[in-house]
């Protein structure tokens, strides 16, 4: 256990903390991968329509996409927000399950647009030719997977174990 300004933080404390920062950081470079499909002809990016036709996507489903990952990563940076103010404040207890809740929402949207994306974009045809899901895409599962990690490790009861060392 680590001591900080009198306090004891748990080890699983900073394991979803960092579980938190990497699912973040996953998030948003998964947003801007330049390279969610790629084919003999090149990458396409999440973005690719919104660079061909400025101000306006070309199908409702890469709308919901990218609504439903946008969505995920502004819940997964506010329940990063919500876990420092609780371990600034040392109000832990009382952030677990909001930043918990906050999580399991996030996976859910993310899972959900993950499956969405190449269901559709596969039943649509978008490129003629041999194409296959890359490392853009990959990332977002990571954050998805991240997130599910993140709020499993909020969700446990260390309140018990932060009692019984107070």
């Amino acid at each position: 256990m680590a001591m900080g300004a009198g306090r004891v933080l748990l080890p699983l404390q900073l394991v979803a903390l960092a579980c938190l920062l990497a699912a973040l950081a996953l998030a948003l470079a998964a947003l801007l991968s330049p390279a969610w499909v790629t084919s003999e002809r090149g990458s396409l990016a999440l973005w690719e329509a919104c660079r061909r036709a400025p101000g306006a996507l070309r199908t409702d489903w890469q709308v919901a996409t990218l609504v439903l990952i946008l969505t995920a990563a502004t819940l997964t940076f506010l329940s990063l927000l919500g876990s420092l103010v609780s371990f600034c404040l040392g109000a832990h207890r009382r952030h677990y399950r909001g930043v918990a809740v906050l999580l399991l929402a996030a996976v859910a949207l993310q899972v959900c647009a993950l499956i969405l994306y190449p269901i559709k974009f596969i039943d649509s045809s978008m490129l003629r030719s041999y194409h296959e899901f890359s490392w853009g895409y990959g990332l977002g599962w990571g954050a998805a997977i991240f997130m599910l990690g993140a709020a499993i490790l909020y969700c446990l009861r260390t309140d018990v174990y932060e009692e019984a060392d107070s």
